[in-house]
């Protein structure tokens, strides 16, 4: 059984003021303005790839798979030297400079999801892994009620590199703030299990603090079976995330 250690609310307030009170002990990074040129065009390759393959398969694409296709596909275009410099810094870099302390998750840039040992949940684009996750997404969604959807499941390195890159950019390069919701791709628990559940219909209101104000989640903190990845104040130097499920 997995323990179980979610944290009980006592209000919007409270988490609201302590996520605050935890961004401010780091000091903030920011993206060097010799590296905005080949950041934007990582950033635009990496969207065209994934626009080619598609939404779901995107989740799981390697790093060799993606170099493969940009280069097959002249509308992309190969990766330059420069931009797989940028993209291994941004992989093999420790992220302890950005206030974030979590385990490294992948080893190598070019680690691959065995596809074989994946499902896809309907109705989502995302898949989770044979075995314990895909059960006990199962469980989750029996005892919770049909209201419950994945939102995210696996990432691989490219997946996850994008959303960093692009939490990054949202935040006109501060790479400490983004770090402290989308972590570098070298350490996302989603490459290894972890899953992210929402309330149907709710969009992105779903990866912020108020899916803590929903049923859907007072019902999963009943369920002694789950845990909470990043509860507030967690040692990871990540925000609040209710949402996120933890499996490893």
């Amino acid at each position: 059984m997995i323990r179980r250690d979610f944290l009980g609310l006592v209000g919007a307030t409270l988490v609201g003021s302590l996520a605050q009170a935890d961004e401010l002990k780091h000091p903030d990074i920011w993206l060097k303005d010799d590296q905005k040129a080949v950041f934007e065009s990582v950033i635009k390759k990496l969207d065209m790839v994934e626009r080619t393959v598609g939404y779901a398969k995107f989740n799981l694409i390697s790093f060799d798979e993606t170099l493969k296709i940009a280069k097959n596909y002249p509308k992309i275009g190969a990766f330059t030297p420069a931009e797989i410099a940028y993209i291994e810094e941004v992989f093999y870099t420790d992220p302890a400079i950005y206030g974030f302390y979590g385990k490294r998750t992948i080893e190598n840039l070019s680690d691959a999801i065995n596809e074989k040992e994946v499902i896809k949940i309907d109705g989502t684009g995302h898949y989770v892994y044979r075995g314990h996750s895909q059960e006990l997404l199962v469980r989750i969604m029996k005892d919770v009620g049909k209201t419950i959807i994945l939102t995210s499941g696996i990432r691989s390195s490219m997946k996850q590199l994008s959303l960093h890159l692009d939490k990054i950019k949202s935040e006109n390069g501060n790479i400490t703030v983004a770090s402290r919701s989308l972590v570098p791709p070298a350490y996302s628990y989603h490459s290894v299990g972890d899953f992210d559940v929402g309330k149907k219909g709710w969009g992105h209101q779903n990866f912020t603090a108020n899916f803590a104000r929903t049923e859907e989640f007072w019902n999963l903190q009943k369920l002694s079976y789950v845990s909470m990845r990043y509860t507030i104040g967690n040692g990871d130097g990540v925000r609040f995330e209710p949402w996120h499920v933890k499996i490893v």
